[in-house]
């Protein structure tokens, strides 16, 4: 029997779970030396604002215990030079495209949504709703169901019925599930979990926080418990939403625990800052576990983990 690694989000279909995590492939450009984009279930793009944007002051970046922090300020051209440019070019590539958004109020979010509806090629939009509101004191959008409803629900009015939307949910609240049935509720055909986790590093020499923005997100294998947890609560919660995973995941055994914990897919991130291609070793190192535990179909396994109980 073939083993079927192909899954969904949505109403998208792809031919494995194995994506890259936004930000942190930028376009595909730096891994397509190293691979055919072909090879991935898709491409998350870096989330793309409405402007262009310089990030933030640096040092933006500091190595952790197991992990990172990165307070990189979404750097990115705005969303027009990235449609004139960066689309086509994966496009051209033949790859799964997953196109990332996100804004500073609800308004960016439905100017987004706009702009990518008369796209062609894509196969799903990632709103990360992880970033800070200007409207409400800087209050990170997902931390709030309002807010958090407020933004999928000015993308699924603008983006019509035709694009899967992705929710990008942040870990730094009280109960995720919670935030997850309103995000679905508002119109998010999945959910991905889950973005870093915000933390601080104090340089001892100097006695001054490490980065310029004084706090960053934190990823790396530090944060996949948070990571495992977060998806297993969801998939108890909401078990007929897909969920693409990610959070830590450097080889196949880590992506085995997202997709037990309830993820359909999974994203690689900072693993490729020390190995570009750590999402082919996780590919073939999950359909190699999924087939020596007796799984048929990578369906087969997702939420396996509740079963037990």
């Amino acid at each position: 029997m073939t083993f079927d690694f192909s899954t969904s989000l949505g109403q998208a279909r792809f031919d494995n779970p194995i994506f890259t995590a936004s930000g942190c492939a930028g376009s595909g450009k730096e891994l397509a030396q190293f691979f055919p984009l072909t090879e991935l279930g898709a491409v998350v793009t870096k989330s793309i604002m409405v402007k262009a944007r310089s990030g933030r002051a640096t040092p933006r970046m500091a190595e952790t215990p197991s992990g990172m922090l990165n307070s990189i300020g979404l750097q990115g051209p705005g969303i027009d030079i990235f449609l004139e440019n960066d689309v086509p070019w994966l496009i051209s590539q033949g790859a799964k495209i997953v196109v990332s958004i996100a804004g500073e109020s609800v308004d960016d979010y439905a100017v987004l949504a706009r702009k990518m509806r008369s796209v062609s090629g894509i196969s799903a939009l990632e709103v990360n709703i992880s970033c800070p509101n200007v409207e409400n004191r800087g209050q990170v959008f997902a931390c709030d169901p309002v807010t958090a409803r407020a933004a999928i629900e000015a993308v699924r009015r603008n983006i019509g019925g035709e694009l899967p939307i992705i929710a990008k949910l942040t870990p730094d609240v009280t109960d995720i599930s919670a935030i997850a049935e309103e995000v679905v509720s508002a119109g998010a055909d999945s959910l991905a979990l889950i973005n870093t986790v915000l933390g601080m590093v104090i340089d001892t020499e100097t006695l001054r926080p490490r980065l310029a923005g004084k706090t960053g997100g934190l990823s790396g294998p530090a944060i996949r418990p948070i990571a495992v947890r977060a998806i297993y609560q969801v998939h108890a919660r909401l078990p007929h939403v897909r969920i693409l995973g990610m959070g830590g995941v450097t080889n196949g055994n880590d992506a085995l625990q997202l997709i037990l914990a309830g993820a359909s897919a999974v994203s690689v991130g900072t693993a490729t800052f020390g190995n570009p291609t750590a999402v082919m070793k996780v590919k073939s190192e999950l359909q190699n576990l999924l087939v020596a535990k007796g799984f048929n179909s990578l369906h087969e396994a997702v939420g396996y983990a509740h079963r037990a109980e």
